[in-house]
């Protein structure tokens, strides 16, 4: 969120006063209603911002209510004039923000990052036009949304879920056998599903447990596979995948639709819901397996960084949220376990 529309010189930063833009005409941008000198700036920033960069409609609409406020907040603290404000009285602004008002309930970190998007980019401009002899907003960061944690699911679920990952009456069908390899894979792996559904034949190495995956950016990683994804995947390329592929007019891929084509990221994420519905799972995203392979791993002793490669994450810091999941699941046995936990 550090940047801002504000822009810099460039097309259109010097345009004729006659005749007058399409852009301006649609987007006109009055000033917030104040008297102040700096609501005047605001005022010239917006119409900038309409003529100049014919910005859309709703974006212009939000920039005037986010700097409508910002500037009531900054009447309030004596800021009269734009080259008044400093650095202090812009985190005010933020801080206002997220804890709210007597007007205003308190906003998401995401809102509050969005606002000051508009506020940067008002304080930009204004020391560019000589309107102020400083940029106050220049040091001050947007709020950092709090991190999520990835959602796994325990052992016991992951049996249950792949235990359902056929439909009643489907488990020996081509259909049955290829939802069952699918998520045994998915699960034995920790294979992003986009990665799944892009692996051919020729990427498995079935005899030594290994499968090629290629992964963001196109690079590409070595995973082994265990014994249950292995017979799995082995059953569907044996019982099942000729009987697919025949629908169709062949081709690389290792799983197929029912027309004999490439299953689609949407077909096996339905895979997926449908076998965690029966299973009577809830909360389960398209990610699911994948988190748990990793939280799983992590649980038994295994280094981050091995983790790391194996879901081809470009940088350790991205595997390492997993061991807050870890972390957090030792406070909630302990929590629940020890004698004196309680205070």
């Amino acid at each position: 969120m550090g940047g801002s529309p504000e822009p810099t010189a460039g097309r259109g930063a010097a345009l004729s006063p006659s005749p007058t833009p399409r852009s301006a005409a649609r987007t006109p941008a009055p000033a917030p209603d104040t008297g102040s000198a700096l609501g005047s700036a605001v005022g010239t920033y917006l119409g900038h911002l309409a003529v100049e960069r014919g910005l859309a409609a709703n974006t212009l609409s939000s920039y005037r209510r986010d700097l409508r406020r910002y500037v009531q907040i900054q009447d309030g603290r004596g800021r009269g004039a734009i080259g008044d404000v400093t650095e202090d009285d812009v985190r005010a602004y933020l801080l206002t923000l997220r804890e709210g008002d007597d007007d205003h309930p308190p906003l998401s970190a995401g809102s509050a990052a969005r606002a000051l998007v508009a506020v940067r980019g008002l304080h930009r401009f204004a020391l560019r036009e000589g309107l102020a002899a400083h940029d106050p907003a220049a040091d001050v960061k947007p709020p950092t949304p709090p991190r999520r944690l990835p959602k796994a699911i325990s052992l016991d679920e992951v049996e249950r879920l792949l235990a359902a990952a056929s439909a009643p009456g489907d488990p020996g069908t081509a259909r049955g056998l290829r939802d069952r390899a699918l998520l045994e894979l998915l699960y034995g792996s920790g294979a992003r599903i986009s990665e799944a559904v892009g692996l051919d034949v020729d990427d498995l190495d079935l005899a030594d447990g290994f499968v090629r995956v290629a992964g963001k950016g196109g690079k590409a990683r070595v995973v082994p596979i265990g014994d249950y994804a292995r017979e799995a995947v082995d059953a569907y390329l044996v019982r099942a995948r000729p009987e697919l592929a025949a629908a169709g007019r062949g081709g690389p891929a290792l799983f197929l639709n029912a027309r004999g084509g490439r299953l689609s990221r949407q077909g096996a994420w339905m895979v997926l819901r449908a076998a965690a519905d029966r299973a009577h799972l809830s909360e389960v995203s398209p990610h699911t397996l994948r988190h748990s392979f990793a939280t799983h791993l992590l649980d038994g002793g295994a280094d981050v960084r091995v983790v790391q490669e194996l879901l081809g994450h470009a940088s350790v810091t991205t595997t390492q949220v997993y061991t807050l999941v870890t972390v957090q699941l030792l406070r909630e046995v302990y929590a629940t376990s020890h004698p004196r936990a309680r205070t």
